[in-house]
């Protein structure tokens, strides 16, 4: 039942129109039931031994475990980041009929959670 388990993934973009891009692809394949594209946030992080400053675009992801590989793939395709941060996290509850819609919209996932 792992597979039925649905995710929350974040991945910052560098700007809205790729974030738009990225969301709208995930979707219409079936690797994401759906995408917030959330605010411009100011990332402060190491990159090849130096400090960095970047305003990004978060995207949060709403997948399942089975889907999840795909969408991985997919997400390093269509990113411009050399090494995209790509992280998910499950989701511990939620409403059922939430979960359900998450499952069903998500290609290759179970119809039930």
């Amino acid at each position: 039942m792992s597979e039925n388990k649905c995710l929350l993934v974040l991945c910052n973009t560098p700007d809205r129109t790729t974030a738009s891009r990225i969301a709208r692809q995930l979707v219409e394949e079936r690797l994401a039931a759906c995408v917030n594209i959330l605010p411009e946030v100011q990332s402060v992080y190491r990159w090849q031994g130096r400090i960095e400053e970047a305003s990004e675009v978060p995207l949060l992801v709403k997948t399942t475990q089975q889907a999840y590989a795909g969408l991985e793939r997919r997400l390093v395709e269509l990113h411009p980041y050399e090494v995209p941060e790509i992280v998910a996290c499950d989701i511990a509850h939620g409403l059922p009929a939430y979960l359900t819609w998450v499952a069903e919209e998500t290609l290759s996932s179970p119809k039930t959670i």
